[in-house]
């Protein structure tokens, strides 16, 4: 999808910082302040007669200190509130897409908020997501994932009209293997052909249409949910109201994010013993 074009390093820095936690970008602006200002306020160093390059560089120093000591913590501040308010946008668009049962909730949404929702869906899950927002065409990659030390891609497709073809899923792939990624996912609001379910079937390229999009949303929110409410279960049963083990909630995949069932070895050495597979078996071989 297009890309926003920067206009200035200003803008470059701030949107840099807005990729970090808010909190973050608190910091970096104490931090800042506090080196240029003491810069600026050093005391004037005595140079020797004539050596007008060494006054001329202190001076400059001193005086892009003095500035920079207020522009630099403005534009981390500046980073940092975008950083809150993109985050809490992702949570409101989460809100929103669970609200009603429809898949068609999502076709409201502009390309932005789809790519934010999708981000949420899958950061909520784990994933550390990494948005991409470089200018110009984005190679088939709209966001990219990392957890357990892997690196996974994603494209999405805000369709409403057309569903999408085998093209996008052959462009996404010929990305994966480019960047060495461990897997991929294409996420649209529409459905997919035939033939681009045919490509990604026994691939590590998981589709997942308006509908797979709209449960899988469902169940990172339960799961969140789930574990802000856990201390609380877990200070019941502490305090001796406990009736016995809690149930354990099905983690998600983490190959293709897909709920996990619990299952029993049958063979090996572990063999008798329970863990946790991947409820889109065989297709995805995925365990925890």
């Amino acid at each position: 999808m297009a890309r926003r074009k920067k206009s200035s390093p200003a803008e470059d820095l701030i949107d840099l910082v807005a990729r970090l936690p808010w909190y973050v970008g608190v910091v970096l602006a104490v931090v800042g302040y506090v080196l240029l200002h003491r810069i600026a306020a050093a005391p004037l160093v005595a140079f020797k007669p004539g050596d007008l390059s060494g006054a001329m560089v202190g001076g400059v120093g001193r005086g892009l200190a003095s500035v920079g000591q207020y522009i630099l913590p403005l534009i981390c501040l500046a980073g940092a509130a975008a950083s809150a308010w993109r985050r809490r946008m992702r949570r409101s668009l989460v809100t929103s897409a669970t609200r009603s049962d429809a898949p068609s909730v999502l076709d409201g949404m502009s390309w932005r908020e789809f790519e934010m929702l999708v981000g949420e869906g899958f950061r909520v899950q784990g994933y550390a997501v990494e948005e991409n927002d470089t200018p110009g065409p984005d190679g088939g990659v709209d966001l990219v994932l990392r957890k357990s030390g892997e690196r996974y891609l994603v494209q999405c497709k805000q369709w409403r009209a057309f569903k999408v073809g085998v093209p996008v899923v052959r462009e996404l792939y010929g990305a994966m293997a480019a960047m060495g990624a461990a897997g991929g996912f294409v996420v649209t609001s529409g459905q997919f052909t035939a033939e681009a379910q045919e490509f990604a079937s026994g691939r590590n390229v998981r589709l997942i249409d308006g509908a797979k999009l709209h449960q899988l949303l469902k169940q990172a929110k339960a799961a969140t949910s789930a574990a802000q409410t856990k201390p609380d279960r877990e200070a019941g049963r502490s305090s001796g109201s406990g009736t016995g083990s809690a149930n354990v909630s099905a983690p998600s995949c983490p190959r293709c994010a897909q709920a996990m069932v619990r299952r029993t070895a049958k063979k090996g050495a572990n063999a008798g013993q329970q863990f946790w597979g991947c409820s889109d078996y065989p297709r995805c071989r995925g365990t925890a």
